[in-house]
């Protein structure tokens, strides 16, 4: 139990409170840069342990629902899954990581586009969905934005 409790508050970030999700996000923005080395494959790892953490917070999700009840404010690994999606296949640039950054929380926070309808998804799923889709959309607008060298 202790486990899925220190995994769904990333790492104890959820406890915050209120803002507990962007600080999630800005932490998740800060150790996406730092792990991310000239050794480091900037496709695979960041693909894969965005895969492994997307796994882990479902089930987590599922767990902590139990105790705490549905999307509790604690639970902020669907900020930090969200927010590696964005990130995912972005050159690594503080310009472009804040721009992810902003984009995530517009679209985690408004939950427009059908993002709102994924939150009723049954336990862990439902936890994870919306921020998924969140960080897909902004994904694709900063995929845009590289592709015609909007920035």
């Amino acid at each position: 139990m202790f486990f899925h409790k220190i995994i769904s508050t990333g790492l104890g970030i959820g406890y915050i409170g209120k803002g507990a999700g962007t600080v999630a996000a800005v932490a998740t923005c800060f150790f996406w840069w730092l792990f991310q080395t000239d050794y480091t494959n900037p496709y695979l790892w960041p693909f894969l342990a965005t895969m492994f953490l997307l796994v882990l917070g479902i089930y987590s999700g599922n767990v902590v629902e139990e105790i705490w009840g549905k999307d509790h404010q604690r639970v902020v690994i669907d900020e930090v899954v969200g927010m590696c999606i964005a990130l995912l296949y972005i050159p690594l640039k503080w310009p472009y990581i804040l721009i992810a950054l902003i984009l995530f929380r517009f679209f985690d926070i408004l939950k427009p586009l059908y993002i709102r309808k994924l939150e009723a998804l049954p336990g862990g799923w439902g936890v994870m969905a919306d921020d998924v889709l969140a960080g897909i959309y902004a994904n694709l607008i900063l995929q845009f934005i590289l592709l015609f060298n909007l920035l």
